[in-house]
């Protein structure tokens, strides 16, 4: 790659739409190896004129003279050329390929020398959600590119230097890349949140992070160049300020999206689809698909792709049915959302997926119940079993997200809105639902399972029995000739008698847990009655009052088992004594994906299988005539879920029922 020669510059000087997308049609269909640097600084600079350098009032009358579908920039070729250069002269410059050996795929020293040539360009301050830092137009006029920028300005680096194996890949609020021959290796090369510069060079896939919604374990969408064409375009951001977009930047994301689209470049780029459904529902392109459509084919494509491991699709999905006042649908799409986290552990990195649910449990959520209280729609939804069960299944999908996680999600700012919705339900509508437990059901099948092995060895037994017969009556035979000695039960036998192994049956895990813990009082009777004192207690549990039996004791965790299939094995423990989750494999994923899902009795009826703890605590208490306001918001918030990777001192035993130590017993 010698430069822009192959660039028709008869499109500049760059004055509208249509310009820069006949600059993006011939690089996508005449080049096999579309110039990203290039594309980069053209859109970049396109966006910067528009957004940054002009008032935020658009003209509202356009001369006789001006093209309806102009803008109001103007992009010269000299202009591109000299960014061009200094892009590539920075990167051949500061890198020494006879270091590297004659290999035809970078290797990871190389594709971290490049990322260090860019980060230690930048300027020393990080910039977060800071609009228009995402190009390398951004890169080579102010020296400030956000984490996405960093990523591309790799890749588009190693292109420079010939290397075309290095590609990006994407998750929903990270990036990083993929190089060596088929993509088989990985490197961090920006940062993430405050900055994560030390993680640049290590490889995806290692240490608990990896199994994170950031990262969505291990199905993150891995881009052609094409793709990366559509990564940079979909990165555009035609906002002016926190209320305010620029339409002419909306229109050219939207046609380029739009060419990207027909040369099937986003078949494969759920988020692309969804950032382009949302520019079709501010502005329809006739004779094109719907935005419902594209926020449809969205979530096939994470479905069919990505094994359902993408949230966002399901977030476009459920507010454009939000803002179209199809509230039965946006709480179906928000629990499908739900039923994907339950393969994650939540983490102080999953900042914004964080904050997307919170404001959709606690503001969109409490709209939707106010809108159907009263007017034309009231009661629409209120009276819906079905919707009943999708507000569950979001709140069952969020908690086992958190269960096996060192931070806590759930506290008292959640539990107040779930609760107030609940009881917006009538219980008439609530005892429509039929819920189940996943563990009571994984149960039955394993009573199953033990009973047809019983009566497949039942034949085998009565084949033995007459031998067993003769057997005894030898034995009371030789007790007759002066050996009067009688065989008792040793130490072994006795205990395996107490433990149930003596007739051949194994406790369940969760009843061992429950046998461990029936000793320990947990939560307080007067703080549940009249909010007095602590919430937890140490003590008996045959103090606990006849009021509040609902509430779980299955909250204690039970040798760090979690219902989704991930695993907190107690050998797999951090320098700081935290106990790290594993992730079972994708058989046991797959079976909760089923498990989870709203189905129906044969008379009709909504059923629902509960599968976090807290949810299947709260079943009576969900279905009671009578709500127990406060003890479902208790039930929410507890604790326990997250005290499994706490750091003790050595010698000391981890105080699991409150928040006080536990009191030694007097003899």
């Amino acid at each position: 790659m010698a430069g822009l020669e192959r660039v028709n510059r008869q499109l500049f000087p760059l004055r509208d739409i249509s310009a820069v997308a006949e600059l993006f049609r011939d690089e996508i269909e005449k080049s096999p190896d579309p110039d990203l640097s290039l594309l980069s600084i053209v859109v970049g600079a396109v966006e910067n004129s528009l957004t940054c350098n002009r008032s935020p009032v658009l003209r509202e009358v356009q001369g006789e003279g001006e093209d309806a579908a102009g803008g109001d920039f103007e992009i010269e070729f000299h202009i591109v050329d000299a960014l061009y250069s200094k892009f590539r002269s920075t990167i051949l410059g500061s890198v020494d390929l006879s270091c590297y050996g004659d290999s035809k795929f970078a290797t990871r020293e190389l594709v971290k020398k490049v990322s260090d040539v860019i980060w230690n360009s930048l300027s020393r301050s990080y910039y977060k959600d800071r609009a228009h830092l995402q190009s390398i137009y951004s890169y080579l006029t102010g020296n400030k590119l956000d984490c996405f920028g960093v990523a591309l300005a790799v890749v588009a680096g190693c292109q420079v230097l010939g290397f075309n194996d290095v590609h990006l890949a994407l998750s929903e609020d990270h990036a990083w890349v993929v190089f060596g021959e088929n993509g088989a290796e990985t490197s961090e090369v920006t940062w993430h949140g405050k900055g994560n510069e030390d993680k640049r060079g290590q490889p995806i896939g290692t240490g608990v992070g990896s199994l994170s919604w950031l990262y969505v374990n291990g199905q993150p969408v891995v881009c052609d160049r094409y793709m990366e064409v559509a990564s940079l375009v979909s990165s555009v951001n035609p906002s002016f300020n926190m209320t305010t977009d620029i339409k002419e930047v909306a229109d050219i994301q939207q046609q380029l999206m739009w060419l990207l689209y027909d040369q099937g470049h986003l078949e494969k780029y759920p988020m692309a689809l969804g950032n382009l459904g949302d520019l079709e529902e501010i502005n329809p392109t006739p004779g094109r698909p719907s935005c419902q459509e594209l926020f449809s084919q969205a979530v096939d494509a994470s479905r069919k792709y990505y094994s359902n491991k993408h949230v966002y699709p399901y977030t476009y999905q459920g507010g454009y049915f939000f803002r179209h006042k199809m509230y039965k649908e946006a709480l179906e799409s928000w629990a499908n959302a739900a039923d994907v986290l339950r393969e994650y552990n939540y983490s102080r990195d999953d900042e914004e997926l964080y904050k997307e649910l919170m404001e959709i449990a606690n503001e969109l959520i409490p709209h939707i119940m106010k809108a159907v209280g009263s007017g034309i729609d009231a009661h629409s939804i209120l009276k819906d079993p079905e919707c009943f069960a999708h507000l569950l299944r979001l709140y069952d999908g969020i908690c086992q997200w958190e269960e096996g996680s060192v931070t806590p999600v759930l506290h008292i700012g959640w539990a107040k809105p779930l609760v107030n919705t609940i009881a917006k339900f009538d219980a008439s509508v609530r005892a429509q639902l039929v819920i189940d437990l996943q563990d009571e059901q994984e149960e039955e099948a394993s009573s199953m399972k033990e009973e047809r092995v019983s009566v497949k060895s039942g034949s085998e037994e009565s084949s033995s029995g007459e031998r067993k017969s003769e057997e005894q009556t030898n034995d009371r035979g030789d007790s007759l000739n002066n050996n009067n000695y009688s065989k008792t039960p040793d130490a072994d036998s006795t205990s395996n008698l107490r433990n149930g192994a003596g007739n051949g049956t194994v406790l369940h895990p969760s009843i061992e847990a429950l046998t461990a813990a029936c000793s320990e009082k947990i939560l307080n009777p007067d703080f549940l009655l009249q909010g007095d004192g602590e919430p937890f207690v140490a003590g008996s549990r045959d103090d606990l009052t006849a009021d509040v039996p609902e509430l779980d004791t299955g909250l204690i965790k039970s040798a760090g088992q979690k219902s989704n299939g991930s695993l907190v094995a107690s050998s797999s423990t951090a320098g700081d004594g935290s106990l790290h989750p594993i992730k079972a494999d994708q058989r046991v994923a797959a079976v909760v994906n089923i498990v989870t899902s709203l189905s129906h009795t044969d008379d009709g009826r909504p059923k629902l299988i509960l599968s976090s703890r807290k949810m299947c605590g709260l079943k009576d208490l969900l279905l009671s005539e009578k709500l127990n306001t406060q003890a479902i918001s208790l039930q929410l918030t507890a604790q326990s879920q997250v005290q499994v990777g706490r750091k003790t001192r050595p010698g000391s035993q981890e105080n699991s029922s409150g928040s006080r130590p536990k009191r030694t017993r007097r003899e």
